[in-house]
């Protein structure tokens, strides 16, 4: 077993609160960035792509940042939950969805089922056959030609033609929802995949980018508090002090990525972040080959 130190728990700790949220794929990143420094830094993946990976010190950390950047997002839309959980309430005693935070949250419960299921059964089966490099490269390629993709097809479409999410059907919240079972594999980004479903179905980029975020957060906790318990057996043996580091530069990161995404997408696309997926996985596609 491989012990993680303090510059390695910081360092993973600001790339997966960035990436996170930015539509790169973390999974992605956590499995390229060690691979690309080598060393001691790539036994860290080798721990997790492994049918005994479940005792992995690095699997059990890279959870705990998972739950910082999930509580970043709580923080974050804090107010927003608060009116969707109340709203959700309301409705299992009016048995009805009519205003927009009603109607969002049963959005956010449909949207979550797919992945959610689908990540409980498989999600094992998924690492240990794709976290590699040479696999988590060709990936986050395809995460590029998807981000490319949906925005070209925008153009050309009449799905231009924008919609709010108070005009978001459960069956295309349910859709979405099915996309980020892509984020399963290492190298395509929940946040992206999500983004890339909500645009195809008329959704402004700042609309697609709000209800990506606030799918990602149930999603991400849920998935981390799951594994959590790992940290406090074998796997969590001498790196609490670096779990408790790493977990809240990650936090940071994602509370300050998540502002400044929504920012950006009141008037930017994902053609940047496309070409940066492209590059970079071509990059290590010729290398890990």
């Amino acid at each position: 077993m491989v012990e993680l130190t303090y510059l390695q728990a910081i360092i993973i700790g600001l790339i997966q609160g960035t990436t996170e949220l930015f539509p790169v794929s973390s999974l992605g990143h956590s499995v390229l960035v060690p691979a690309l420094l080598g060393g001691s830094w790539y036994h860290l993946v080798t721990e997790t792509s492994t049918q005994h990976s479940e005792g992995s010190s690095y699997l059990a950390f890279v959870v705990a940042l998972h739950v910082a950047t999930a509580i970043a997002l709580i923080i974050f839309y804090r107010r927003t939950w608060v009116r969707i959980i109340k709203a959700f309430f309301r409705t299992l005693s009016t048995r009805k969805a009519v205003s927009s935070d009603e109607r969002l949250a049963w959005l956010l419960i449909i949207a979550t089922i797919p992945v959610g299921l689908t990540g409980l059964l498989f999600e094992h089966t998924f690492r240990t056959l794709f976290a590699k490099p040479l696999a988590a490269a060709i990936f986050l390629t395809i995460n590029g030609l998807i981000l490319f993709g949906a925005e070209q097809i925008r153009k050309r479409t009449t799905i231009r033609q924008k919609r709010g999410l108070d005009k978001l059907a459960y069956k295309e919240a349910g859709l979405i929802g099915s996309f980020q079972i892509l984020a399963l594999l290492a190298g395509i980004s929940r946040s992206g995949i999500a983004m890339v479903g909500g645009l195809l179905r008329g959704l402004s980029h700042e609309d697609a980018a709000h209800f990506s975020f606030l799918l990602a957060t149930p999603i991400i906790l849920a998935a981390g508090l799951l594994k959590l318990p790992s940290l406090f057996g074998s796997a969590g043996n001498n790196i609490h002090g670096q779990v408790l580091v790493g977990a809240l530069v990650a936090g940071t990161a994602a509370y300050v990525s998540v502002k400044f995404l929504i920012k950006y997408f009141e008037t930017k696309t994902l053609n940047p972040f496309a070409a940066y997926c492209l590059i970079l996985g071509l990059f290590c596609i010729v290398k890990f080959a």
